[in-house]
């Protein structure tokens, strides 16, 4: 069968039960509902129109009646139930609905939750293991910052910065809670950077809601998180790479700024980095399907630690 044969015969098992729900809708208004064109709902109709129990004379037959532009079932042939929902197909709402009730700023939060108790309703009579579904990160540090935020508190944080590969301590004045790519963060004023910064929460170690309120001062503004969460600008660290052809998916996979031929099969790539220490990471983890061109600091440093790393394996222990 067809994925638009398929489809049609979901819509149409669908479609009974829909118009039993609703008798005298308009043909528009289910069209609109169902996400079809009014041409495609009137030959699913005349499609059902044919249908029926087995013998299929004139009285096993799904039967309707038309007034106008509307429509009402007057037999629906034992199909007055929908479809139930696959096991992944639950789990797959399941998952989309907790990401959406964890979004900060959503309206309908009520609406949601409805929703998904409904759903976890009808998944949990499907035979078989049942799955706990958790979003990343950390569900109770999430709440506790968005109360936090909430109630306008400044907190103490304990956080790994993975682009300087280093743990600080530093002390924040929240302004939201948001996901972005599927990850928790939260945007706050950072006391000790002097500038508004993101927190990927996972990777907040320690954090404890002082007795003083959150002041954000007047320049702090809520980032553009359209486009992502890195923002390549042009006061960042430009580095330059020759790479080669099994490292091409790094101008997929991130934001460059030029893209060139050079010799052979090889191109060379310029993109913007948070900082050179995490650009000597970045190159040093590719391993040597890339190599540095520029900035000259980058190429000593990553010439650095790669001779240090050859050595580790020379000595005795290493």
């Amino acid at each position: 069968m067809s994925a638009a044969s398929a489809d049609r015969l979901a819509r149409l098992l669908n479609l009974v039960p829909y118009l039993l729900a609703r008798p005298g809708i308009a043909v528009a208004e289910a069209a609109a509902d169902l996400g079809v064109t009014e041409r495609q709902l009137r030959e699913d109709l005349e499609l059902l129109w044919v249908c029926g129990l087995p013998g299929y004379g004139p009285g096993d037959l799904i039967d309707m009646a038309f007034d106008g532009d509307t429509v009402t079932i007057t037999y629906d042939a034992g199909m007055d139930r929908p479809l139930r929902l696959t096991p992944d197909e639950a789990l797959a709402l399941t998952v989309a609905l907790r990401m959406l009730a964890e979004t900060p700023g959503v309206a309908q939060r009520d609406a949601i939750e409805r929703a998904l108790a409904k759903i976890e309703h009808a998944a949990g009579d499907v035979p078989g293991p049942q799955v706990a579904v958790r979003l990343p990160g950390n569900e109770d540090r999430l709440d506790t910052i968005r109360g936090a935020v909430q109630r306008g508190r400044a907190l103490g944080i304990t956080y790994y910065a993975r682009t300087r590969d280093e743990t600080t301590e530093r002390v924040v004045d929240p302004m939201r809670v948001l996901m972005v790519e599927g990850r928790g963060y939260l945007e706050a004023w950072c006391r000790r950077a002097g500038a508004v910064r993101l927190f990927r929460v996972d990777r907040i170690d320690a954090f404890a809601e002082l007795d003083e309120p959150a002041a954000p001062p007047p320049q702090a503004r809520p980032k553009d998180l359209g486009a992502g969460v890195f923002r390549p600008s042009p006061e960042l660290p430009l580095i330059t790479l020759r790479v080669g052809r099994h490292a091409r998916w790094i101008t997929e996979y991130y934001p460059v700024e030029a893209v060139r031929p050079g010799s052979g099969d090889e191109w060379i790539v310029e993109l913007r980095v948070t900082d050179l220490s995490w650009g000597r990471r970045f190159v040093l983890g590719v391993g040597p399907g890339v190599t540095v061109l520029g900035p000259p600091e980058l190429v000593a440093s990553v010439r650095e630690q790669a001779a240090e790393a050859l050595a580790a394996y020379a000595a005795p222990n290493g």
